[in-house]
């Protein structure tokens, strides 16, 4: 319903863009709520459905944080997600946290362990390439990077419909020190010494340890050994031989580890004894196309395959297609699209509902394009290999894209006699082209088909055909 109604509100928003005229531009800003320093960019008009906004939000030497923000404020709604990209360098750890924005976790490359609080219980999930897992907001996480020396890249949608403010997300990190700050900081020594019992001195070192930033270089081996420590563990919190500790460590170190023991506690070693159930990681590259001939392949994953999608009421697509192929022209009849290039270079073509071309567009790898409700739209492989971009559409099921040319297309599908009375034709005529159809959502090599997008300089493959 939501995404109905604010596919419903650009399509009335972006019409009135085409009809005040293609020369005008856009205002890329963030009102007054945007960072310093960040400068007002105008977004030319055929760039409009390419998102631009790029924002890094964290930077430490065991990786970064970036964000892409969506459409801009001015098309009259606020866009309901942005997309993040988190690079984790090998044997890092992104601190605890929670969120006010669901999370949609999907790992292009790499190995992580992602452990999030569910029920008040410890769940852990590897995760490797292609596979995707959902941290609902508010639920406390950490990310960290198990891959032997390989970098760790995670793309993720961030909801929009249930964050605080302007900002893409806002984080609130339990573990931390002087950077980040913990949000135990805030209260009163008093308070954090007698809920953690220990001394106000002891607090105070305590807390000022961490300076490293959000993501920080962790032994993962050591790690390793930790959670397979705690798998083997049946004893509670304090039944271990404390006054050991405290003859070896001093105090505030046992009282780290007793806090760091209830972040990484294993689901055996919880105080019921009974595992959490809780859907585990999903596939993507391991699931069977809906999709598949010789030119490429498409699938789409909905909430009543995997239910977690259901909670920031999305679905996740993939799409695959060969050098110089295209995924013909279609629409999204319930849900507004983000996509992601993961794989090689290529077109976006999108129409305006007048018929006028909204834009034309080259993409390549890390590019992120929105696509309106309604709105129809093709992609086209470049000739120099194949093209593969996943994203995220905002409604959770029966988002079935209308396939308009082709086979078993609308054009196809449609009353003979209507259709060729709308396009102005002989019946004879329009049933010659409609029988010409040999191929059906994933075509052969059209004349459209983009070189490399390198070629011709800055701007190429970027054109745009007269308004109204």
């Amino acid at each position: 319903m939501m995404g109905s109604r604010i596919g419903e509100l650009l399509l009335l928003v972006c019409l009135l863009m085409a009809l005040s005229g293609p020369l005008m531009g856009m205002r890329d800003r963030d009102d007054h709520h945007g960072d310093e320093g960040e400068e007002e960019k105008e977004v030319p008009f055929e760039k409009r459905f390419l998102l631009q906004r790029k924002q890094e939000v964290v930077r430490t030497d065991a990786g970064d944080v970036r964000v892409v923000r969506g459409f801009a404020y001015q098309v009259g709604v606020e866009s309901p997600m942005h997309i993040g990209f988190i690079n984790m360098e090998p044997s890092s750890l992104f601190l605890p946290q929670y969120m006010d924005s669901t999370l949609t976790i999907f790992v292009r490359k790499g190995e992580a362990r992602i452990g999030w609080i569910h029920k008040a219980k410890l769940e852990e999930k590897e995760m490797k390439t292609g596979d995707l897992y959902v941290i609902p907001a508010g639920s406390t996480f950490y990310i960290a990077n198990i891959g032997e020396g390989q970098r760790l890249r995670l793309i993720c949608s961030i909801d929009n419909r249930e964050n605080m403010g302007r900002k893409p997300f806002q984080s609130f990190f339990i573990g931390g020190g002087l950077n980040p700050t913990s949000i135990f900081a805030g209260f009163g020594p008093k308070t954090m010494a007698t809920a953690l019992n220990i001394s106000i001195p002891e607090l105070g070192e305590f807390m000022s340890r961490q300076v490293k930033g959000p993501i920080v270089y962790a032994n993962v081996t050591k790690t390793k050994s930790l959670f397979n420590q705690n798998h083997g563990r049946r004893q509670e919190d304090g039944e271990e031989d404390e006054s050991a500790a405290t003859t070896t460590t001093s105090t505030w170190t046992w009282a780290w580890r007793k806090l760091l023991r209830r972040v990484t506690r294993s689901r055996s070693s919880n105080k019921t004894g009974k595992t959490v159930h809780f859907p585990d990681v999903y596939n993507l590259y391991k699931r069977k196309p809906d999709f598949e001939n010789k030119y490429g392949s498409t699938m789409s994953l909905y909430d009543n395959e995997y239910s977690p999608l259901g909670i920031p009421n999305i679905s996740v697509y993939l799409a695959n297609l060969k050098a110089g192929a295209m995924l013909g022209p279609h629409h999204n009849p319930t849900a507004i699209e983000f996509g992601i290039v993961l794989v090689g270079s290529g077109s976006i073509e999108i129409v305006y509902p007048n018929g006028t071309t909204a834009m034309v567009a080259t993409v390549g790898e890390d590019d992120v394009f929105w696509v309106p409700q309604y709105f129809p739209f093709c992609q086209i492989a470049s000739r120099n290999g194949p093209f593969i971009f996943f994203g995220f559409t905002t409604a959770s099921r029966d988002n079935k894209p209308q396939i308009l040319v082709g086979e078993g297309s609308v054009f196809t599908t449609m009353n003979t006699d209507v259709m060729a009375m709308a396009f102005g034709v002989p019946t004879q005529e329009f049933d010659r082209v409609r029988k010409a159809q040999n191929g059906s959502v994933i075509f052969s090599s059209p004349g459209a088909a983009p070189a490399d997008m390198d070629e011709g300089g800055e701007g190429a493959g970027i054109r745009r055909f007269g308004g109204i």
